[in-house]
């Protein structure tokens, strides 16, 4: 048979399997807190995320874009977890380890699309933080709602294309190893090493993945942070520097939550244990979610104002149907 007509070489067969098996938290003792820990970690997430939409939403001197990526950012947290956490505490609280292959890369698509929105959203803010304190007379001129609007559409489609791209190159891997997915949710990287035919553009992907989503916006936000100390450095007045660096404190602080748990774990990489890796991961993706509305509320004056003027004209409105 000539070498040309050779079936190996244009039937080429892939090996999907039925079902995946999700093992996780496999050996770790007492984990059944830690699912009750997830589900308050939810039920806080949702509250938080709607609290803050709903009062931007409602507060119209919050329409700015500042307060537009702020509400991006609350979307995607909701929407993340959404996808995530009721998930595991079905796969680990009741035992449903196994997940249909269709319904894996499914998982694995959304968890990382919104998982990828939120780290553009950081990115963003870091360049209005920085806009409004290296260029403050300028800030309205370039920043404005509709440049905002669009950038946020266009991170969301941005990370929804190299998503659906790695899910299709997934899709191209023959699984014929096993079916044990070692993590948490259907993580790519271990499913990777379940592969048995060549997936070399699959795994220059996986490699190139991090760079975009963790490394690249990591570089953005230290860059404009270095900028806009330079910026505060040639303030006279303390207390106008002050003033300065506390509108950049809640962000701060959410890339510090956000960042570096996952930095320091992909950094260490094959040196941290595999129990140790998983329950690193998951509270990385867990807790962002939760706690980005409480550090808006608690560090944005903003905000916090918006929030006592909404409970003010609560309380009257209750007072005057009462009478």
């Amino acid at each position: 048979m000539s070498p040309l007509n050779s079936p190996s070489l244009f039937n080429v067969t892939i090996v999907r399997p039925e079902f995946f098996y999700i093992s996780g938290f496999a050996g770790i003792p007492h984990t059944k807190y830690y699912y009750v820990f997830l589900c308050l970690c939810f039920a806080l997430t949702l509250l938080g995320n709607t609290f803050i939409m709903f009062v931007i939403y409602t507060d119209h001197s919050l329409h700015t874009p500042k307060y537009i990526v702020v509400f991006n950012l609350a979307v995607s947290d909701l929407c993340g977890s959404t996808t995530l956490i009721p998930q595991m505490i079905d796969t680990f609280l009741f035992k449903s380890h196994l997940i249909s292959y269709e319904a894996c890369l499914t998982s694995m698509f959304f968890v990382f699309w919104f998982g990828s929105v939120q780290s553009f959203t950081l990115t963003v803010l870091s360049y209005d933080r920085c806009v409004a304190i290296c260029f403050p007379l300028r800030y309205n001129e370039i920043v404005t709602s509709k440049s905002m609007l669009v950038i946020t559409a266009i991170l969301w489609i941005f990370a929804g294309t190299a998503i659906l791209i790695t899910v299709i190159f997934i899709n191209r891997i023959s699984f014929c190893k096993s079916i044990v997915v070692n993590s948490y949710f259907c993580d790519p990287g271990p499913i990777h090493l379940l592969a048995c035919n060549d997936n070399t553009p699959s795994a220059v992907i996986h490699w190139t993945h991090p760079v975009i989503i963790l490394w690249l916006p990591v570089l953005f936000i230290t860059g404009t942070y270095i900028s806009i100390a330079r910026a505060l450095f040639k303030i006279a007045e303390a207390s106008e520097r002050l003033k300065a660096m506390k509108t950049c404190s809640s962000h701060l602080i959410l890339v510090s939550v956000f960042y570096l748990p996952v930095c320091i774990t992909y950094a260490m990489g094959s040196a941290i244990q595999l129990n140790a890796r998983i329950v690193n991961m998951s509270l990385t993706t867990v807790l962002p979610s939760m706690l980005n509305p409480i550090i808006y509320s608690l560090k944005t004056e903003e905000f916090t104002e918006s929030i006592k003027k909404l409970y003010r004209r609560k309380k009257i409105h209750i007072a005057v149907r009462n009478k």
